[in-house]
């Protein structure tokens, strides 16, 4: 992808604690907390990267303000679209050797994030995919959201071979040789079990790390419905035919 000056809003920052990783926040209409997030992040990374996904607020200045790179999409297209955006941004404009895709809601701990990239380096694979389940005392996760994610987690090692315990957390750590092979066609929510699906077909090595997850009336005013799941399953599935085909 060529980057324009009509795209991309930069600005650098000091070299916190991780500075071979790059973060990558979708955000839409997040002006409440993205200045928060990104402070938060920014903290502890050196480079920080925004993807304004069609948004009608303020969210793009406040996160530039608050040291983001920022990169804008002049429509929604979708959180799928978004990370693939902010992940090639990453790759072709900042000197990382890893990728970490962080949500903008609030309800991810950066400490966990530094961890993950941590454990990759240590351990030497290609993802390390957060779980809430391998936490003790995530007992507040609401009881249908619970319900909802043990079903993906049985879809997902259903038709992947996975051995996940969380098939829908949006905080990863991708190595930089995986993450330039990743490339995400499904633009919406259906993205983290494209990513799953592409781990699996691609043999890259991974783990699971544990996260915390931080439940506001906020975030769950922004997280997934229940009957979302029925489109995701049937993009997963086309998408499955179509890379068959």
């Amino acid at each position: 992808m060529t980057w324009t000056r009509e795209m991309v809003e930069a600005q650098s920052s000091p070299s916190p604690a991780c500075p071979r990783a790059g973060v990558v926040i979708p955000m839409h209409n997040e002006a409440r907390v993205i200045a928060d997030v990104v402070r938060g992040v920014h903290a502890r990374f050196q480079h920080v990267v925004c993807v304004d996904d069609g948004s009608a607020d303020e969210c793009a200045a406040l996160a530039r303000a608050a040291g983001a790179h920022v990169v804008r999409h002049p429509t929604n297209l979708g959180q799928g679209a978004a990370l693939e955006t902010g992940i090639r941004y990453a790759l072709d404009r900042l000197d990382v050797d890893y990728v970490v895709t962080f949500d903008a809601d609030g309800q991810h701990d950066v400490d966990d994030a530094v961890a993950m990239v941590l454990a990759a380096d240590e351990h030497d694979v290609q993802v390390v995919l957060g779980s809430r389940f391998l936490q003790t005392g995530q007992s507040d996760v609401p009881t249908a959201r619970r319900l909802l994610l043990r079903a993906a987690v049985h879809f997902t090692r259903g038709t992947t071979g996975l051995r996940v315990t969380d098939a829908h957390n949006g905080l990863r750590v991708i190595r930089r040789d995986a993450a330039r092979q990743l490339r995400l066609r499904l633009h919406g929510m259906a993205h983290a079990s494209e990513i799953l699906s592409q781990v699996a077909r691609g043999g890259w090595s991974y783990r699971e790390h544990p996260v915390s997850i931080t439940y506001t009336d906020y975030s769950q005013a922004k997280g997934q419905r229940g009957y979302n799941a029925l489109n995701i399953v049937f993009d997963v599935m086309f998408d499955r035919l179509r890379a068959a085909s």
